[in-house]
Formats: C-alpha cells, sequence, structure tokens
C-alpha cells in the first residue's frame, strides 16, 4: 500500500515550509490540497509558494485551473487519485493544505455522486442567506452536513444539488481501513495569538507585494461572480475597488475574515483523532521516519 503524508493545518501556519522541508529529506513530491491555489493567475491573494520558494521540489495541483473553470471535489479527488498512482515508487507524496474537506475526501475514501451542475437550482440558491443554506440542506440530507463546512457557500450550494438530484448525501465514507494509502497526518500546533500575528502580517505583505493589482488585473478577464473572486482577500480588494469601501477597510475585513477561516478550519481538523498534531519539524520529521519503517 502506498505511504501518504499529509501535512494541514489552518491557513499561515507554515504547512508549505513545513512539507518543503520534510519532502526535500524524503524524495517527496508535494500535491496540494488547496482551494485556492489551485487557480492560474492568483497568486499573491493565495499565497502560493513561487518557484524560489518550492526550492526545486515538484507541486501538484497548484496553478491548475483557470479562475473561470468549475473544480469539484470529484476532480480534485480523480486527481489526486491519478498522480499518487503515477509517481514512482521511489518518490513519497506528500498531501499538503488546509481545505478539510479535499484532505478527508482523500483520507476517509468519500464516494462521490457525479451529479451535472443545474444553473437555474444554482441561482435560486444564491438568494438564500449561507444560514438559510445551512437549514435546508439538514433538512434535504443531515448526514451530508458533518462532511463539509457549513459556512462556505459554494460548498452548501453544491451538496444541495447533488443531494435533489441524486436523493443522496454528497458524500459517504468508506471505512478508513479500506483507505487506498498508508496515511500518517500531520498537523501543525500553532499558538493562537501567534497564528493571528502570523495572519495579519501576512495580509499585510500581499498589500505590500501587489495584491490590488493582481485583482484588478483579474476583475478585467473575469466576472465577480466567479467563486474563486468571491474568495478571502479577492473579494474585499473587488469591494474596495468598486467603490464601496475604502482600502484600509478591505485590508480589516481580510484579516478579520482570514482569523475567522482558520478557526473553521481547526474546528475541522480538531474532529480528527488520528491527526498527530506537532510544534516543529523535527517532531514531523520523527513521525515520518517511524511511519516509513
Amino acid at each position: 500500500m502506498k505511504k501518504l503524508i499529509v501535512i494541514l493545518g489552518p491557513t499561515a501556519s507554515g504547512k508549505s515550509s513545513y512539507a518543503i522541508y520534510l519532502a526535500k529529506l524524503y524524495n517527496g513530491v508535494i500535491i496540494s490540497a488547496d482551494s485556492r491555489q489551485i487557480y492560474k493567475e492568483m497568486n499573491i491573494g493565495t499565497a502560493k509558494p513561487n518557484r524560489i520558494e518550492q526550492k526545486g521540489i515538484k507541486h501538484f495541483l497548484i496553478n491548475h485551473i483557470k479562475p473561470n473553470e468549475s473544480y469539484s471535489l470529484a476532480n480534485f479527488q480523480n486527481d489526486v487519485h491519478k498522480t499518487i498512482n503515477d509517481l514512482p515508487d521511489s518518490k513519497l507524496p506528500f498531501l499538503v493544505g488546509g481545505t478539510g474537506l479535499y484532505i478527508s475526501s482523500i483520507v476517509d475514501g468519500y464516494f462521490i455522486p457525479r451529479v451535472k451542475p443545474n444553473k437555474i437550482l444554482r441561482r435560486k440558491l444564491e438568494q438564500k442567506t449561507t444560514k438559510q443554506l445551512s437549514a435546508y440542506l439538514k433538512r434535504l440530507a443531515p448526514r451530508s452536513t458533518h462532511s463539509i463546512d457549513l459556512n462556505n457557500r459554494r460548498y452548501l450550494i453544491r451538496a444541495i444539488e447533488i443531494a435533489k438530484d441524486a436523493h443522496i448525501d454528497v458524500v459517504k465514507k468508506k471505512k478508513r481501513d479500506n483507505s487506498l494509502y498508508d496515511v500518517l497526518q500531520i498537523g501543525i500546533q500553532i499558538n493562537r495569538d501567534e497564528l493571528y500575528k502570523k495572519i495579519n502580517d501576512r495580509v499585510d505583505q500581499m498589500i505590500k507585494r501587489g495584491l490590488v493589482a493582481e485583482v484588478k488585473k483579474l476583475s478585467q478577464k473575469y466576472s465577480w461572480d466567479l467563486p474563486a473572486m468571491s474568495g478571502i482577500g479577492y473579494k474585499q480588494i473587488g469591494q474596495y475597488l468598486r467603490g464601496e469601501i475604502s482600502k484600509d477597510k478591505a485590508v480589516e475585513l481580510i484579516k478579520r475574515d482570514t482569523r475567522h477561516y482558520a478557526k473553521r478550519q481547526l474546528t475541522w481538523f480538531r474532529k480528527d483523532k488520528s491527526i498527530c498534531w506537532v510544534n516543529n519539524q523535527q517532531q514531523a520529521q520523527a513521525l515520518i521516519k517511524n511511519h516509513l519503517k
């Protein structure tokens, strides 16, 4: 059974630096489990590692699709399986990211029904609040609410779409014993105050590096209504560019919403008792060494 190392944690916790360090030690490759870094042209706002930061480690599923292309959980699952299957035996795959649903779909072997998008239904659902969508899904497919982020409108709408079409919950978990891989999940433990400081510092750096220009350039090619353009950072800078809020307010909202997102990520990950939490790279290295015996 193929070994798979998962490096996870909240945004700004240092996942990329951990993964690159460990991948260098163990002849690894990195497969991104980040629902935002998958987009081309969206670099600064997604904190995507550039070629220098990648330090020669092969990265998969970053810069994978255009912002106006749709990409489902099933697409991600298929792409990860294909990537791992195509690797030579000498390469160790590292699945790295903070998108809990993406990671769980691989670790827990989700069965995902193939349902085509329903544009009419989506337009109706877009008119509802996130709270209304969550309540609707709970009535329609209660088991689905245990498997997705109930604050993510895109996931909620897709789950409702699948449930109404297939008359089943969005995903079904297989027993972890039947997983395709021998998995070690490593979570990055970080103090909340330190994490929030890192988030605030990262947002300030994004602004200095040209996030406003990046969003402005994207807006000239893509609609604001796209899911990719409604992500944290892009949504708030979009509001600033349209004159709805000041630049300072946009920055404040990015920091606030990123902190809230990090909190939701941790809530998701804390449900999985198989995750081994570490405080430094050396602890992670020891866990991997033991797992590979």
